[in-house]
């Protein structure tokens, strides 16, 4: 069996994110994902999330390409998390290429392409207008 894992914050779930997911799940037989905790994200983007974390993990354990969902609490922490779960590819979108490179001793690293065009950053900010 081939586990693949990737790792995000998933917040105001959209169309980019259930697409990188199927295409994660295609590149084995389960995925695992990580949901950025609460307090990770604030680190990563200064902001809370929308949605808490239980909300966000229980949302992508919904979606029927996931297998696993665990909350990551430390971006230092990808390497134990890949080992945590046998993943055998760690799976990320391509804004991110080159930057877990470092993990490729671990499992096979692929970079995928994001949707053009949508990003949760700028839903918000469309949201915020109209709020």
């Amino acid at each position: 069996m081939r586990t693949v894992i990737t790792f995000g914050t998933f917040d105001v779930l959209h169309i980019g994110h259930v697409r990188i997911l199927q295409r994660a799940r295609e590149q084995g037989d389960r995925l695992v994902v990580g949901v950025s905790s609460d307090a990770l994200n604030y680190s990563k983007k200064q902001r809370n999330p929308v949605y808490p974390e239980t909300e966000r993990r229980d949302i992508i354990a919904s979606l029927a390409c996931v297998d696993q969902v665990f909350l990551e609490q430390s971006l230092e922490l990808k390497g134990e998390y890949i080992k945590e779960f046998g993943a055998d590819v760690l799976v990320m979108g391509n804004d991110w290429e080159g930057r877990f490179d470092e993990y490729k001793s671990l499992c096979e690293v692929i970079y995928l392409p994001r949707t053009d065009g949508i990003s949760t950053t700028q839903l918000i900010a469309e949201i915020k207008k109209y709020g």
